[in-house]
């Protein structure tokens, strides 16, 4: 029977609603400060987004599939006394994606920003590889100067970051802050196949190429520093999370829907689950998409919280396909990227909500990238970017048109499954929306359109006392490192206003 925390005296009861890294991270940290922490999640196993499915060759990852800036893990598991490494396997990638097009050029890219300059000047010519150069250092620059007053910190503010400009003004010219990721990137590439490459990183973070500030291009050097895969899946690395919380003291409780985050007189009490049971705390962390709580989806006590994404587009959404099959065709990665002929036309059809004719194409190979051969079944995660449901309504026969879209676009290239995925192998937006309620299918967040974007996400307080955010629908936003941070934001805060109080 779970506790509600009347015995633990004075240690502060904690409970946090939903088991996403974001909050795992934060469970974690605030058990070990001694705080009496029950997780609650509708859905059967923690990981959120970074879950897993069934398949005939075992449990296959249908979420995040790029694992990067490892010290934030490494950070994470030191601050509660542990090592990363004793809780799960990480496998570094010297192939950090091979990239193919339809007019049957390819390249790889690997570790090695050497050999990575080589391998484009054999693609594209030696006034590319030149151009790689620059943009690798560029961004290396970008990267250095933005990630303590950005990413690190859980108040960035213009003041603060103008700031950091002035101490570096050539920065300036660096951020292009009139430019598009597109636009930036077509200027500094010649060859269109090297700006579409590079470009593709604004999904990363939920965004069209043509809108997403150009300064977000830094997100290649996240993958520069390094890619890794999780043996066992992403999942694992949830789990890993999950476990050590629970040794030090969390209670999960997963299938537990929260209907209620509970308030009085501007402060959170508790929450109400679904079967009309009522849980008291201190504290509530709520590790879901923030739109959930401005749209009363967990009552009205809360709905003064991140207004903001009530009128904020939304982020990109995705197709995803989750499988075992045998691949026949060109030697796969771990990550690969199947591109479309026209980017113009790929995004542009997005935009207006509809499926491109003729999409980007990524594929994980889950079971590549571990210094072993594949079996003969492979675990496949394959995905296509989608608009969030507030820019599109469902269309009729979504998973027979999204078939037709894939599998067909990828025989063009010399790649084939068998046996190809039925329909229960895919999750669509509606899918996504009914996974995690009130995002509108949205996997990113707000939408990171606009210089000032980033600095418009909620952060980690809320107007309501002991009501707290983590997850990548707050700062410093998408991806799983930066949720990951979110969760040492929600914590710091917590542990910092129980002292003051």
């Amino acid at each position: 029977m779970f506790d509600t925390g009347r015995q633990h005296g004075d240690r502060p009861r904690t409970i946090v609603v939903g088991a996403g890294i974001g909050g795992l991270a934060c469970a974690l940290r605030l058990a070990h400060a001694g705080h009496a922490v029950t997780v609650l999640d509708r859905l059967p196993s923690p990981g959120g987004k970074m879950r897993q499915v069934d398949s005939r060759a075992g449990p296959v990852d249908a979420g995040p599939t790029v694992l990067t800036m490892r010290p934030v893990f490494e950070a994470l598991f030191a601050d509660v006394g542990a090592r990363l490494d004793d809780h799960v396997t990480l496998i570094e990638q010297d192939v950090l994606a091979r990239h193919f097009w339809p007019d049957g050029s390819d390249l790889t890219l690997t570790n090695d920003r050497t050999a990575n300059t080589a391998a484009i000047d054999a693609f594209a010519g030696p006034k590319e590889a030149d151009a790689f150069r620059r943009f690798c250092t560029d961004m290396e620059r970008l990267f250095a100067a933005f990630d303590a007053p950005m990413m690190q910190a859980p108040d960035p503010s213009v003041m603060r970051l103008t700031g950091r400009v002035l101490q570096e003004p050539a920065l300036i010219r660096l951020m292009a802050p009139l430019a598009t990721m597109r636009a930036d990137l077509r200027r500094r590439f010649a060859d269109p196949r090297l700006a579409q490459l590079f470009a593709r990183y604004a999904t990363y973070v939920g965004g069209h190429p043509a809108q997403t500030p150009a300064l977000l291009s830094l997100i290649w050097r996240a993958e520069e520093q390094g890619v890794w895969v999780v043996q066992g899946g992403m999942h694992a690395l949830a789990r890993a999370v999950a476990d050590l919380a629970q040794a030090k003291g969390a209670v999960f409780r997963m299938g537990a829907d929260v209907s209620r985050i509970e308030v009085s007189n501007g402060r959170v009490t508790g929450v109400t689950l679904m079967t009309g049971e009522r849980l008291e705390a201190d504290t509530v962390v709520f590790n879901g998409d923030p739109r959930a709580l401005a749209t009363c989806a967990l009552g009205t006590g809360a709905a003064q919280v991140a207004t903001q994404t009530l009128t904020t587009p939304r982020s990109l959404s995705a197709r995803v396909w989750a499988f075992a099959s045998t691949p026949d065709g060109p030697d796969l990665a771990h990550h690969n990227v199947f591109f479309a002929a026209d980017p113009d036309e790929e995004f542009t059809s997005i935009a207006a909500g509809q499926m491109p004719a003729d999409p980007t194409i990524y594929i994980c190979a889950e079971d590549r990238g571990q210094g072993k051969d594949p079996p003969l079944v492979e675990r496949f995660e394959i995905i296509l970017n989608a608009a969030p449901l507030t820019d599109a309504p469902r269309p009729e026969k979504e998973a027979q048109i999204c078939h037709q879209r894939t599998f067909p676009t990828l025989a063009r290239f010399g790649l084939t499954f068998r046996p190809e995925p039925d329909e229960a192998a895919l999750t669509t937006p509606s899918g996504f929306n009914r996974l995690f309620p009130a995002s509108a299918g949205s996997l990113y967040g707000q939408s990171p359109h606009g210089m000032t974007a980033s600095l418009r996400r909620p952060r980690a307080r809320t107007a309501v006392a002991g009501l707290y955010l983590a997850g990548g629908g707050t700062h410093p936003g998408a991806g799983v490192p930066m949720a990951t941070l979110s969760g040492r934001h929600a914590a710091a805060a917590i542990l910092k206003d129980r002292i003051s109080t």
